[in-house]
């Protein structure tokens, strides 16, 4: 197989994305077909940012080598842009080389930019700051009807209230013409041979999991990684700062919450992202889903790799 399709496996927080993702490389190797794990979550690209994202130990990677985690500092925003074009770099590498590319994660945005034909126009700070003080001084409500006027599909796919991604459609219209640009299109096939599977678990079981692993993080000593990486600008930045369950460790450390309200506020914002999260993947036309709680998941895995190899 000169060049094997990629696998993707997603899901929300806490359905055993990353455990799959070894078990198949494992399965994968051992028919002597290598296989490397290539990370689609946006948190786990920073360095330092360990307890809280879940990220697996360097031990405990079973020597199945990892792409795109830590690779930037706090203090770095992260790019959907940068993140598309670094992963596909590393993807088409992979695929080159006859390795199969697993792309794990469930940072949706990151991963539909990955798999699916994402464009990111470029911004322009003078046309932003002139749409939002316009957005201040008439309201929402005036641009909408600005963006619907331009194009009706795009203005009902972005809504009538989501002020920021009303004045980034109105942007993108300025630049490039076309509103729809940077948007995913309706029915979109993915750019690569790809096998996409979704972990799916019953809320009533993935809900109490999901509160122990916020109790657990605070265990583990997520308070005091946080409190390294604020010496190491994580006040200043923008996107990993307000990463769940770091901003409110650092709430806490600041004194502004007790630690039980610390946990509390992570618990609620952990489980509203999960319901995000299994909103966004269910939107993918190619999706395989998979019962998260499957004693043989690994082996359901691996025979779909198989099915899918066979059917290209």
């Amino acid at each position: 197989m000169n060049a094997p399709p990629l696998i993707v496996i997603v899901g929300a927080t806490g359905t055993g994305k990353s455990e799959l993702s070894l078990d198949v490389a494992e399965t994968l190797a051992h028919r002597g077909q290598p296989a490397e794990v290539v990370n689609a979550d946006a948190m786990q690209l920073y360095r330092g940012m360990n307890i809280g994202t879940a990220k697996v130990p360097l031990g405990e990677r079973r020597g199945v080598p990892h792409h795109m985690l830590d690779v930037l500092d706090v203090t770095e925003d992260a790019s959907v842009a940068a993140y598309q074009r670094d992963t596909r770099s590393i993807i088409v590498r992979l695929r080159d080389r006859g390795v199969v590319p697993i792309l794990v994660g469930g940072s949706g945005l990151y991963v539909s930019s990955v798999i699916y034909p994402f464009e990111f126009p470029g911004t322009d700070a003078r046309i932003r700051a002139r749409l939002e003080l316009e957005l201040d001084e008439k309201g929402v409500g005036a641009l909408a009807r600005r963006l619907f006027a331009l194009d009706e599909e795009v203005a009902q796919r972005v809504g009538s209230t989501n002020a920021r991604r009303i004045v980034r459609a109105l942007e993108v219209a300025e630049l490039t013409g076309d509103p729809s640009r940077g948007m995913l299109p309706a029915d979109p096939l993915p750019v690569y041979p790809s096998l996409l599977l979704g972990l799916d678990a019953p809320r009533d079981v993935l809900v109490p999991r999901l509160n122990s692993r916020v109790t657990r993080m605070w265990h583990n000593g997520l308070v005091d990684e946080v409190r390294s990486l604020l010496q190491n600008g994580l006040e200043r930045s923008t996107t990993a700062g307000r990463a769940i369950g770091y901003a409110q460790a650092a709430a806490q450390i600041a004194g502004e919450l007790s630690a039980d309200e610390a946990i509390d506020r992570t618990q609620q914002l952990t489980r509203r992202y999960a319901r995000r999260q299994v909103s966004w993947f269910k939107r993918y036309e190619h999706m395989m889903w998979l019962d998260a709680e499957s004693a043989s998941l690994s082996d359901e895995a691996a025979r779909a790799f198989d099915d899918h190899v066979a059917a290209l």
